[in-house]
C-alpha cells in the first residue's frame, strides 16, 4: 500500500473551530463520495490538539509551528491511484476536492507527499 499524507494549515480567515468543524463535517463526506473515483480505501483525518504542550515541543527543539492537521489517504498501489486519477470520474472527483480544499486551506503553508509504511512496531492489541 502507498499513502499520500498532506499537513495542513487553515486559512488565516477562518477560526480553529470553523476549520476543524467544516474539515471533518464536511470535506470528509466529500472524500467518502469520491473515494472510489479516487482509487482510495482508506481516510483518516488527525486534528491538532494540546496547543500548550506543542508550544513546549516547539520552543524545546526551535521548530516551526505545528500543522492544524494532517490527512492520510490509503491507496492499493501506485497502479491504482494512477488508474483511477486518469478516470474521467477520477479526474471531476480530484477537481472537486481541490476546489472544496481551497475554502478552508492555506495551500502556500501545506505539503501533501506520498510515503510507503515500513512498521517498526505495532503494540496495539489484536483481535
Amino acid at each position: 500500500m502507498i499513502k499520500l499524507v498532506y499537513c495542513i494549515r487553515k486559512r488565516s480567515d477562518i477560526t480553529p473551530e470553523a476549520f476543524y468543524d467544516y474539515w471533518l463535517h464536511t470535506h470528509g463526506p466529500k472524500v467518502r463520495d469520491v473515494a472510489k473515483a479516487i482509487g482510495a480505501t482508506r481516510y483518516v483525518q488527525s486534528h491538532t490538539i494540546l496547543p500548550e504542550l506543542n508550544q513546549t515541543f516547539k520552543d524545546g527543539r526551535g521548530l516551526a509551528p505545528p500543522y492544524d492537521g494532517i490527512t492520510e489517504v490509503w491507496f492499493e498501489s501506485l497502479e491504482v491511484m494512477q488508474a483511477a486519477s486518469g478516470t474521467e470520474d477520477g479526474l471531476a472527483a480530484s477537481r472537486l476536492l481541490v476546489d472544496d480544499e481551497s475554502t478552508f486551506i492555506d495551500f502556500s503553508q501545506s505539503r501533501v507527499f506520498m510515503t510507503e509504511e515500513f512498521d517498526v512496531f505495532d503494540f496495539r492489541a489484536k483481535a
